[in-house]
């Protein structure tokens, strides 16, 4: 369970739902049809080891089935959905980026950037080690920052001091975070952001829909992800991770009501909006998240 000031790294708590989402982009790169290509994916879940490779591979069944499903295609349409707000963005003349709570996101090697593109990743000291020592060796053409910092603490002071400039549009993306934060600190995140951010600045995020009262077909989902995970040795739960809804803003109405331009959009569009169905049985689990993204105007 999760307290005020815990910690991790990439193989426990908070870390491992970047392993496995890592998992989900390799899993999908390899597919003919795959609506995007991450060549990172597979080496950073290698060098995690352990269940993950082979789950990575499809060895690992539990009795219900693979443990990409229903989640998968949420994750799918989640990773092109945020390639494309990125790639808008720079189209758009926007050269700094920041992901909030990085961790095995591989952007800032595999997208195309204009080359004065300024990126900056924040997350707990451990992921971004482990990040570090597993794409050893890379090359960017762009500029990178590790910024290691608890998002619950003055990030917004770490950002600054790595060279962060708060007169710039800023691209932010805060991908599979909001869950994992308390509604409070979700919402002085949000407010820090606003403050940071320039005219022309942009925010894009996903957040699950209000699950306190989640269905029996949605109830058993989860559990067999769970089944699946503990086949490969990973025990996890990773309700246990989230902070409760109680309290919790709606993104889309928080930034609305700042002044900022709201879009949403809805996973299963995303997915069949470049050719890939969106099936019955992944549309429950679709129909419970929101794609969102936020631009402050330049009269703001």
């Amino acid at each position: 369970m999760r307290t005020d000031d815990d910690s991790w790294d990439i193989t426990e708590s908070v870390g491992i739902t970047a392993v496995g989402v890592a998992a989900m982009r390799a899993v999908e790169s390899r597919r003919p049809d795959a609506l995007f290509r991450d060549p990172y994916a597979e080496r950073l879940v290698d060098a995690v080891g352990s269940g993950w490779t082979e789950i990575m591979r499809g060895e690992v069944r539990s009795e219900s089935g693979r443990l990409y499903g229903p989640m998968g295609a949420v994750l799918i349409a989640r990773t092109v959905y945020f390639d494309e707000y990125f790639h808008a963005a720079a189209a758009d003349g926007i050269r700094q980026v920041v992901i909030l709570a990085s961790g095995l996101d591989a952007r800032a090697y595999r997208l195309e950037w204009p080359s004065d593109t300024v990126v900056f990743e924040l997350d707990q000291p451990k992921v971004l080690e482990f990040k570090a020592r597993a794409l050893g060796g890379e090359r960017l053409s762009i500029e990178r920052h590790e910024v290691a910092v608890d998002l619950r603490q003055d990030w917004p002071k770490a950002l600054r001091d790595n060279g962060f400039d708060p007169a710039a549009p800023t691209a932010w993306l805060a991908e599979g975070l909001l869950r994992y934060l308390p509604a409070d600190a979700q919402d002085r995140l949000f407010a820090e952001v606003v403050a940071l951010s320039a005219p022309g600045s942009r925010m894009a995020l996903n957040i699950g829909r209000d699950q306190r009262a989640d269905s029996a077909e949605i109830r058993e989902l989860q559990a067999r992800r769970s089944e699946a995970l503990a086949a490969a040795g990973i025990t996890v739960d990773v309700r246990d991770l989230w902070y409760s809804w109680e309290g919790r803003s709606d993104p889309r109405d928080w930034f609305a009501d700042h002044g900022w331009t709201v879009t949403a959009a809805e996973p299963a569009d995303v997915l069949t909006g470049h050719g890939r169905e969106a099936t019955d049985v992944s549309r429950p689990e679709m129909n419970r998240h929101i794609l969102m993204t936020a631009t402050l105007g330049d009269d703001n």
